[in-house]
């Protein structure tokens, strides 16, 4: 099993998981992390710290249409390993649904 992010975080970026992760095994992109399936260890302890609550075990049934996108993204966009800034607008997102099409599949910077 392994943890994956959902549409919740898109806009939203705000790290917190970052920072808990003792494997390092999230991936920035320019507004949505992603968790690297392979090297996520199912420990659990960054889904408690995301305030967008984006993040979810892939036995959750709403991790199924997010599992691939995790997947192809960790590898392409880079690692990150220190909470950054949010954006400034990210509480005007944090709730907001349907975000999916606002997706955007360029990296971020770590």
């Amino acid at each position: 099993m392994t943890y994956v992010v959902l549409e919740n975080c898109i806009k939203c970026k705000y790290m917190d998981c970052v920072e808990v992760c003792p494997v390092d095994c999230f991936y920035v992109g320019e507004n949505m992390l992603v968790i690297h399936p392979d090297e996520c260890i199912d420990c659990g302890v960054c889904e408690p710290e995301c305030p967008a609550e984006a993040i979810v075990p892939d036995s959750d049934d709403r991790a199924a249409e997010y599992a691939e996108l995790n997947r192809t993204y960790a590898a392409e966009w880079p690692n990150i390993t220190r909470k950054g800034e949010p954006p400034a607008d990210a509480e005007e997102w944090k709730d907001k649904p349907g975000k999916r099409a606002l997706f955007s599949p360029e990296p971020g910077k770590p």
